[in-house]
């Protein structure tokens, strides 16, 4: 058992009975950036994962773009491609295309991706592809846009792009720069993700002001760039059926939402305010459902996703109960009432 004081977030209950918990932390900042709410323990560092892939597509934007606006790469970063570079996609055909894009405006194939080959996340997609005979490949995965944005960076200023996985490539050293300046505090930890990619760790308190700033950057800026390609792609960011960062976008417009694995969530609602979610489990199944319900908590407008606000529990095929928030917000060490 952890001495952690971890705070109670959700429920799963299945014909009236409390099957399962889901335990965590939670904060929300208000519009003017202080601490509205806090839950378990948000200053704990943490792995955000792919929550953190709207940096790492900011650092590719402002590498490619310091190439000058007369390279052959300038302009190729944006809208649905701006969009696939923040996202995890669903690997579906059009999210292929896009990808593929990319890797021909970088002048390489598919062959220099550095993610693990995968099928598509996308069901209809992935029956499809084994139906056919094939196999699972680098661009179907879902980093893949992300590593293809990375290796575009790399190519528009003449790096290299065999190591550009590497921590102390230039496109990863600007992305932990964005990360610490964003979150505004020193990157905690330097891991490996799922894709291969450099991972940085921090505070869930850090997160929820990453977020914030992507969501009130300054029009024009590529801070509001990224955030504006994955507000009118969502499907970019996520996939056209059943992915709940899509969803979300999609529920309510203006807001930037992106999860990653290991149960870890932001979002930003164009009101002002930002929640960040981690669930210890590491399960992602209730991220959602607690992130609205802090925001709403917290006074943000978010009843245009009220159909996201529980997910069923089936049984038979049918719905017989809900995973619903259940956030306990006096869990966590002793605090002060206001935060810096």
């Amino acid at each position: 058992m952890t001495d952690r004081p971890y705070a109670e977030l959700a429920r799963v209950t299945r014909n009236g009975f409390v099957e399962s918990r889901h335990h965590g932390s939670v904060v929300v900042l208000d519009p003017t950036g202080a601490v509205a709410l806090r839950a378990g323990v948000p200053d704990e560092p943490v792995l955000p994962r792919s929550t953190l892939k709207p940096v790492q597509a900011l650092a590719c934007l402002t590498v490619t773009e310091a190439a000058g606006p007369t390279s052959a790469r300038a302009g190729v970063l944006a809208g649905p491609a701006l969009a696939i570079a923040a996202g995890s996609h669903t690997g579906d055909d059009r999210h292929v295309a896009v990808v593929r894009d990319l890797l021909t405006a970088a002048g390489l194939t598919e062959d220099a991706l550095g993610c693990p080959v995968d099928w598509p996340e996308d069901e209809a997609t992935r029956e499809r592809l084994i139906r056919a005979g094939e196999r699972r490949s680098r661009i179907r995965m879902n980093c893949s846009g992300k590593h293809a944005a990375m290796l575009l960076a790399a190519a528009a200023r003449g790096w290299s792009t065999h190591d550009y996985l590497d921590p102390a490539h230039p496109v990863q050293r600007e992305t932990a720069a964005a990360v610490a300046r964003l979150a505004g505090t020193p990157v905690s930890t330097v891991a490996v993700d799922g894709c291969g990619a450099p991972l940085f760790g921090l505070p869930l308190t850090g997160l929820a002001r990453t977020f914030q700033a992507l969501a009130a950057a300054e029009p024009g800026s590529p801070e509001a760039r990224v955030a504006e390609a994955m507000r009118r792609h969502p499907e970019h960011v996520g996939g056209w059926h059943g992915h709940p960062n899509t969803d979300l976008m999609r529920a309510l417009p203006g807001v930037l939402a992106k999860g990653g694995a290991e149960g870890v969530l932001g979002v930003a609602t164009p009101d002002g305010y930002a929640v960040a979610v981690k669930a210890i489990d590491g399960s992602p199944r209730a991220t959602t459902v607690i992130a609205l319900a802090a925001l709403a908590e917290a006074g943000a407008a978010v009843d245009g996703a009220a159909e996201l606000r529980r997910v069923p529990v089936l049984g038979g095929g049918e719905p017989v109960g809900a995973v619903t928030a259940a956030i306990d917000w006096t869990a966590g060490p002793a605090r002060t009432e206001k935060e810096d």
